[in-house]
C-alpha cells in the first residue's frame, strides 16, 4: 500500500488491517505466555496500533499472515512481537519517594550486613531503558562512604531487547535530566558535542555499577544469589491473580528475612502474598526470623 493510500486510511478513521475477534484470542493468548500479561478487550486498540507497524516493517498482508510467521518453530519474530506489546514508561528517579527511602533508610541500616557479607546486591526487574538502575546508582555514589569497600552491584533486566540496549549504552536525550538537581547532572552525566550535543552519556562510575541482562521473569531464572533490594515496580498491573502470586513467591525466595521489596504506585501485594509486610508507600519487608 503506498503512502498516499496509508493517509488517506488514517483519515477517514478506517484500519488498514482487520484484527478479528478470533486473531486477537490468538494475540492475546500469547501475549499472555510470553510475557504474563493478561491483555483485556480494553486493550484492543493498543494492540492493533503497535503491532501494526511491524505487519508494514515485514510487509505483510494482514494478522494471519503475522501469526503463521510468529508460529514459526525458527521464528524471530517473537523478540520484536514482546517487544511492541511491552510498555516502557519510565524516567530518573520516578516515584522519587523510593529512591530517598533507599537513600536515608535501607542504606544507613546495612552496616552490620556489610561487614558481615562484604557485598550489596540490587535488583531492577523491569529496567526499561535504565533510568530506573541508573537512579539506583546514583544513589549508592552518593552514599559511597557508608559502604565502604563492599561488593556493590545492580542487576538490571527486562524482557524488551531493544530498551535494554538504550540502558547498555546510557546515552539519553538532555532533555530527559531537566528535573533533575543540577549537581547531579554535573557529577554523574557528560555532556555531548558536534551531532551529539542534544545528549548526554551517563558516567563510567554508575555504569561500572550495573549490568544490564534480558530476562523474561516469566522463565526460569538464572540468579541463585541473595538480593537485599529489588525494584519490582510497574510490573505485575496487568498479570492475573496466579501469576502475581507465583511472581511474588519466586522474589521472596531471593530476598533474606527484613530485606526490601519496592513495588509501583498502583501495586500491593494485599491477599497476593504474605511473604512481605507493608512499611510505607508501595514499600515492603521480606517477613521471616
Amino acid at each position: 500500500m503506498n503512502q498516499a493510500a496509508t493517509t488517506m486510511i488514517k483519515a477517514l478513521g478506517t484500519n488498514e488491517f482487520v484484527l478479528s475477534d478470533v486473531v486477537f484470542a490468538r494475540i492475546r493468548t500469547l501475549v499472555y505466555e510470553h510475557t504474563g500479561i493478561a491483555l483485556t478487550e480494553a486493550k484492543r486498540q493498543m494492540v492493533y496500533g503497535r503491532l501494526a507497524r511491524r505487519l508494514r516493517a515485514l510487509q505483510l498482508s494482514g494478522f494471519d499472515e503475522y501469526l503463521a510467521l510468529l508460529d514459526r518453530p525458527d521464528s524471530v519474530e517473537l523478540e520484536e512481537f514482546t517487544n511492541a506489546i511491552t510498555t516502557n514508561l519510565t524516567s530518573f528517579f520516578r516515584e522519587s519517594h523510593h529512591f530517598d527511602y533507599l537513600s536515608g533508610i535501607v542504606l544507613p541500616s546495612l552496616g552490620s550486613h556489610l561487614q558481615a557479607t562484604g557485598r550489596l546486591r540490587i535488583w531492577s526487574c523491569a529496567c526499561s531503558t535504565g533510568e530506573e538502575a541508573y537512579s539506583i546508582a546514583m544513589v549508592l555514589r552518593e552514599q559511597q562512604d557508608r559502604l565502604g569497600d563492599a561488593d556493590v552491584k545492580i542487576l538490571a533486566t527486562d524482557l524488551d531487547s531493544s530498551v535494554l540496549a538504550v540502558g547498555a549504552a546510557g546515552v539519553y536525550p538532555a532533555e530527559r535530566l531537566k528535573e533533575m538537581s543540577p549537581a547531579r547532572v554535573s557529577q554523574f552525566f557528560k555532556a555531548g558535542t558536534g551531532a551529539q550535543q542534544d545528549t548526554v552519556k551517563v558516567a563510567a562510575s554508575l555504569r561500572e555499577l550495573i549490568t544490564f541482562k534480558q530476562l523474561n521473569l516469566m522463565d526460569a531464572w538464572p540468579m541463585r544469589g541473595q538480593f537485599e533490594v529489588i525494584f519490582c515496580r510497574n510490573v505485575v498491573i496487568y498479570f492475573d491473580l496466579a501469576t502475581k502470586r507465583d511472581l511474588f513467591e519466586r522474589l521472596a525466595r531471593l530476598q533474606p528475612p527484613g530485606a526490601i521489596l519496592f513495588l509501583g504506585h498502583s501495586e500491593s501485594l494485599y491477599h497476593i502474598s504474605d511473604r512481605y509486610e507493608l512499611i510505607g508507600r508501595t514499600i515492603y519487608r521480606r517477613t521471616g526470623a
